[in-house]
């Protein structure tokens, strides 16, 4: 059974960077695909982006796009969420997840970590 450990991340000011890692352990290679999810306080968990470990393709939500930047170390089985220009709506806690394909709806995904708290302040 895969299991995942996200890290990275912590309080950083209005239009700073944050880099996410995502760890995985078990058999991770079962699945396809790294997406990473987020979720604030009393609101669905959003697509934020996603990696499909065999082609390299990448997935991004809408407004994520041209400001995150996924990708993956499959040597080391750690996929990355680079984030810049952060929001303070972006303020939630971030999920890496595994699915067999590139879905971008949560209920999609099989194996979860169990999340790291991103604060962006004003």
């Amino acid at each position: 059974q895969a299991q995942l450990v996200e890290s990275g991340g912590g309080l950083v000011q209005v239009g700073g960077s944050l880099r996410l890692s995502c760890s995985a352990s078990g058999r991770p290679f079962s699945y396809n695909v790294v997406g990473w999810f987020r979720q604030a306080p009393g609101r669905a968990r959003e697509f934020v982006a996603a990696i499909n470990l065999r082609g390299g393709n990448t997935y991004y939500g809408d407004s994520v796009k041209g400001r995150f930047t996924i990708s993956s170390d499959n040597a080391n089985n750690t996929g990355y969420l680079q984030m810049n220009s952060l929001k303070p709506k972006e303020t939630a806690v971030y999920f890496c997840a595994l699915s067999p394909t590139p879905y971008t709806r949560p209920e999609e995904y099989r194996v979860w970590g169990q999340g790291t708290q991103v604060t962006v302040s004003s």
